[in-house]
């Protein structure tokens, strides 16, 4: 949608001014995942803090203006005292002018779109700003006017001044939205195929991308949504199971009580019965929503403005962590003493010592405090010996050397290799979740962690004003570094190189087996390709730097690439179906073939034209949707799992 269709747009759509607040925040002051009841704009006048609006960072020093739809996400510390303005409002589009259009929430929208920036004429903006809060004061219907009136002159100048600055809308998180839409409407009869509809998008786009984004299905945290709402409903009334039922958007008691039941590990009866019974209740009865439920500083009826500031006593919380220590400990006792399954033991970043200090004679001298290490971002003082590490990413990589971390980004306790580890679960249990990218990080300064490793630049600042925190870029740019390199870093980041050499050693000595097992079956003069089917169109992943197990096939496997693999400046390119037969080789590895919308391209005469698929060298290996697997990482579990996949689809292909 042009700039004018959208100014178009906003001349045929009636404005509802919601409510116009001024807030002043004092210093250390938060406000966390507060979720905006209309659209809105905030506009920071005075003093510095960081805001994030649908977790996208910015770093604010008196003016800035925020844009955000129905539903976003608002997180500030004030890091200064800090005054701002929010003005919240309705968007109606006028029947004639919705009746034009065929997606009435596209993504397009003017008032859905999420945009930041400095203005060039601030003064012009606050001057605007200050009228609307004073005449809303007034409980005249003439003040009312007077305020929506001066709000189109306020929406003139912020349209004016970003096109002056050739500003453009930040890109919609597409899963935010999506969640968004079904936290609105879970009383609703929602499938999966009307949300994808409201986007204008496949059901199967829907679910990688929300998936990808939140690690669960859009219909699992549907109803986990829903048994979150009936949880506070059996507390809190006497409502009969039908009645909650319908109220949270089940067709009936029994389907309600099926998925409470599968959620919760009671049924909604057993749960309601007047008794101690919550020491008992399953882990999932912690949490139901991705993100944890805060009480809204907005109220969506009254408009009235509440701060909640929710702390944790300090005994309550030393409390915890000493709990967690001694979990932890007992749980890396018992693994160590078991029968020898699992395949991580305790170690110094993962154990607690007196001293704080290594004792471990290959480790640092114990009268060594800390050390430097040599970072992305330049050389960092670190603790010589770590105790509490937090990352983003990595957990596998730190588990295979024998480190338990505190906490962890929410995607990695659900990582598909987990299950083959043979890790203790009483380990993984005692790993904190600290939610999507940033960590939380409120979250993340309770555990109180001594070293935070971040694999994305833009959060290092961040994380640097919780703790010591190390950058080990997980990407760069569009390409994947080299694995065995990427274990090597983290391997030295924590002392730990002869572990980390020890198994790329015996992991050699494995890719060896695989290759006398595949031998013959790529013939000399033979090439490979690696292609994946996207929502969007088909990706072909290149020789370096690729993703989802191209390093196991070209680099460790040293199965041949084609001349275009090997000329890709990125680690892929996304190509249509009219040009594949370029890119495809003499046998193709084919990632997404199980996942929704696949059929259009495995059932194209162009797929089957190819002379690898009428030879029926195509050697499915994996999927992007629901089903996400081994290949989505590339740490030491997964690097394991993903020879064993490949070697065993060639020969069963082949056989």
């Amino acid at each position: 949608m042009t700039n004018n269709e959208q100014v178009r747009l906003w001349n045929d759509t009636y404005i509802q001014i919601v409510d116009i607040r001024r807030r002043t925040m004092e210093q250390g002051e938060r406000l966390v995942d507060y979720q905006l009841p209309a659209c809105a704009f905030l506009y920071s006048v005075r003093g510095q803090s960081q805001i994030w609006l649908d977790h996208q960072p910015h770093d604010v020093k008196r003016f800035y203006l925020f844009h955000g739809s129905k539903g976003a996400r608002l997180t500030i510390w004030a890091e200064e005292e800090l005054v701002y303005y929010v003005i919240l409002y309705k968007p109606i589009l006028v029947l004639q002018r919705e009746q034009e259009l065929s997606k009435p929430t596209s993504l397009d929208y003017p008032f859905i779109q999420r945009y930041a920036f400095v203005p060039v004429r601030p003064i012009t903006l606050l001057e605007m700003t200050e009228q609307m809060y004073k005449e809303w004061g007034s409980l005249t219907e003439l003040s009312r006017l007077q305020v929506k009136t001066v709000f189109y002159q306020f929406l003139y100048e912020c349209i004016r001044q970003r096109e002056e600055q050739e500003l453009e809308a930040l890109p919609s998180d597409f899963a935010v939205l999506a969640r968004n839409y079904i936290e609105e409407r879970f009383d609703t009869q929602l499938t999966l195929a009307v949300i994808a509809n409201v986007f204008n998008c496949s059901e199967g786009h829907l679910s990688r991308q929300f998936k990808l984004r939140w690690n669960v299905s859009p219909m699992h945290y549907l109803s986990q949504v829903r048994v979150g709402k009936a949880v506070k409903l059996l507390e809190q009334t006497h409502a009969t199971l039908q009645e909650i039922a319908e109220h949270v958007g089940f067709p009936d008691a029994h389907s309600f009580g099926r998925s409470f039941k599968k959620l919760i590990g009671l049924s909604p009866a057993q749960y309601r019965k007047p008794k101690d019974h919550d020491l008992d209740l399953p882990k999932v009865m912690q949490g139901f929503a991705l993100q944890e439920n805060q009480t809204p500083p907005y109220t969506d009826i009254e408009n009235h403005f509440q701060y909640i500031m929710g702390r944790e006593l300090s005994m309550q919380r030393k409390t915890k962590l000493a709990f967690a220590s001694f979990a932890m400990s007992m749980a890396l006792l018992l693994s160590a003493c078991g029968a020898g399954n699992a395949n991580v033991s305790p170690s110094p970043a993962s154990t607690t010592q007196e001293t704080g200090t290594a004792t471990n004679s290959e480790s640092t001298p114990a009268e060594q405090k800390t050390r430097i290490v040599s970072t992305a971002n330049g050389d960092v003082e670190i603790p010589a010996n770590p105790q509490r590490v937090a990352a983003d990413q990595y957990m596998g990589h730190l588990l295979k050397l024998g480190i338990v971390p505190v906490g962890v980004r929410e995607f990695m306790l659900q990582e598909s290799w987990l299950e083959k580890s043979g890790i203790a679960k009483e380990v993984l249990d005692g790993i904190e979740n600290l939610g999507d990218f940033p960590m939380n990080l409120e979250k993340l300064t309770s555990l109180e962690p001594d070293l935070i490793i971040s694999s994305i630049n833009e959060n290092v600042e961040q994380y640097e004003k919780i703790g010591t925190t190390v950058s080990i870029p997980y990407w760069e740019e569009l390409s994947t570094p080299d694995p065995l390199e990427k274990f090597r870093k983290i391997g030295s980041i924590f002392g730990k190189e002869q572990e980390a050499e020890q198994w790329i050693s015996d992991y050699k000595a494995r890719v060896e087996e695989a290759k006398e097992k595949i031998k013959g079956i790529v013939k000399e003069g033979e090439t490979v390709s690696i292609i994946q089917i996207g929502w969007n169109g088909l990706y072909v992943l290149a020789a370096e730097g690729g993703a989802y197990g191209s390093s196991t096939i070209y680099q460790m496997l040293e199965l041949p690439p084609t001349q275009q693999a090997m000329n890709m400046e990125k680690g892929f390119e996304i190509i249509s179906m009219e040009v594949l037969s370029e890119y495809a080789g003499d046998h193709i590895f084919i990632y997404g073939a199980d996942d929704v919308g696949s059929e259009t391209v495995l059932d194209s005469p162009l797929w089957k034209m190819l002379p690898a698929v009428q030879k029926g060298n195509v050697y499915a290996y994996g999927s992007s949707g629901e089903k996400s697997d081994e290949f989505v990482m590339d740490d030491p579990f997964s690097m394991d799992l993903q020879l064993e996949k490949v070697v065993k689809v060639m020969i069963e292909t082949q056989s």
